[in-house]
């Protein structure tokens, strides 16, 4: 499987534009004439047309035309210095004084061409609407083509596919199907469907495949730029990227493509392991975050329910103190308007008749603490002198009723709103001379 030589990018559209330019159908002779030249386009394109009219090489090149060779990983990449030519002697600066006009038109006319042509015909797949379609139908004919022994299939996009791995910390296979290839049939029924090769991708690696031929497929294409199929890329995270740390291209035995991603996983497990460390330190971290803003919360949440039960009982103590305080007022106002209604109602109690007036009631009033008063009536006043005599007293209740000793009863003394003019006491049926009891209704 060809992984360790490839061309970069812009030296494989060169290599395409020298095959169209020049006609040579060999891939290989066209790289070499180019490798020649330092992959100086224009100078190996005249070059070789010279050459087939008859014309003598002008290509003189350096001296030391050692290429250098830069690697960039394991199992990857390996780029070629590109030395540019210069002419040399008269003849050379001359030939391209006169060659570079013509040479600046064709590559203008044949750029405009080139792009009028994409405008006109424009590759379908480039336009990617349903990525999630492309592979699960992608999936779906490749198991109606090679059967459903394979390795698991990521059923996602590629962003997906590479979210995921990035957050599992897993390495990520990315197949790319190339149908029309030759080598394709024979990768997918042989490697593809060998028990090991499934049974060591199920359990090390995220599988993501499409076709190139579907947009998804072509997008990951252009962006992996490969050479060859069948290809197939791993991918990691190292420093906080997901990044191609390998390339696989051509066909491959099942025991060489284990040995071989056996290797890629080897050379960049200590990218795992050192993410995996700084993720537990990280999620370590969090905890202990999480854990000390719990605290604090719980503590918040006991002060300020200490708060909350201090605000109420001051509220409550406030609530008190401002009822007790109404409570004193309404007890002094009520002190202060009986004072004033003592005052005012002790004028409206006639005069004591003369012990030898007819007609008059001879009353013996006992107080609630044992005192007793004595007062004559006439019997044609009204009750509520003999109530009002009562209350102007100043060891009175407030509040009380007077009641007949025998028979017990109410007297119907006090005005009221409903009565404020009770019976007198001939209408209440007392005689010449009665005993009454003053009872504290406070009590």
């Amino acid at each position: 499987m060809a992984e360790d030589v490839q061309l970069s990018s812009n030296q494989t559209e060169k290599l395409l534009q020298f095959q169209d330019l020049t006609g040579i159908e060999e891939m290989d002779r066209c790289r070499e004439i180019l490798q020649t030249h330092n992959w100086d386009l224009e100078v190996a394109v005249q070059d070789t047309l010279n050459m087939r009219e008859g014309s003598p090489s002008i290509y003189r090149p350096p001296s030391n035309s050692m290429p250098t060779v830069v690697t960039n990983f394991p199992n990857q990449r390996f780029y070629q210095a590109v030395r540019v030519w210069r002419p040399q002697g008269i003849f050379g600066w001359g030939y391209f004084l006169l060659s570079f006009p013509f040479n600046f038109i064709y590559q203008s006319l044949l750029s405009i061409m080139r792009f009028a042509w994409s405008l006109i015909h424009p590759d379908p797949r480039r336009y990617v609407t349903d990525p999630l379609g492309d592979v699960l139908s992608f999936i779906q004919s490749y198991q109606s083509k090679y059967g459903p022994v394979h390795p698991v299939f990521y059923q996602g996009t590629y962003s997906q596919a590479l979210n995921d791995a990035k957050r599992e910390l897993k390495f990520l296979l990315i197949y790319l199907h190339g149908d029309d290839h030759q080598d394709t049939p024979y990768f997918c029924r042989t490697t593809l469907a060998n028990q090991d090769v499934i049974a060591f991708i199920n359990t090390r690696f995220l599988f993501w495949a499409c076709s190139v031929n579907l947009p998804e497929g072509y997008r990951v294409s252009q962006a992996l730029r490969e050479n060859g199929y069948p290809f197939l890329a791993v991918i990691v995270l190292r420093d906080n990227r997901m990044t191609v740390v390998a390339r696989l291209e051509g066909p491959v035995e099942p025991t060489e493509l284990i040995q071989r991603l056996q290797r890629i996983m080897n050379d960049n497990e200590t990218s795992l392991v050192a993410a995996r460390l700084d993720r537990q330190e990280r999620s370590l971290n969090q905890t202990i975050r999480e854990e000390q803003d719990q605290a604090y919360l719980e503590s918040l949440r006991a002060d300020q329910e200490k708060e909350r039960i201090k605000k109420e009982e001051d509220e409550r103590k406030e609530q008190q103190e401002r009822e007790e305080h109404e409570k004193k007022l309404a007890e002094q106002f009520k002190k202060d308007e009986i004072r004033r209604l003592k005052v005012e109602l002790a004028d409206q109690v006639p005069d004591e008749p003369p012990p030898n007036e007819p007609d008059t009631i001879r009353l013996m009033i006992k107080l609630p603490e044992g005192r007793r008063l004595e007062r004559r009536f006439r019997r044609d006043h009204s009750l509520k002198y003999l109530y009002y005599f009562v209350f102007c007293h100043d060891q009175s209740p407030d509040c009380f009723q007077i009641v007949t000793n025998f028979p017990r009863r109410v007297l119907p003394c006090e005005p009221t709103r409903d009565c404020p003019e009770p019976p007198s006491f001939r209408e209440a049926g007392l005689s010449q001379s009665e005993m009454l009891f003053v009872q504290d209704l406070d009590t």
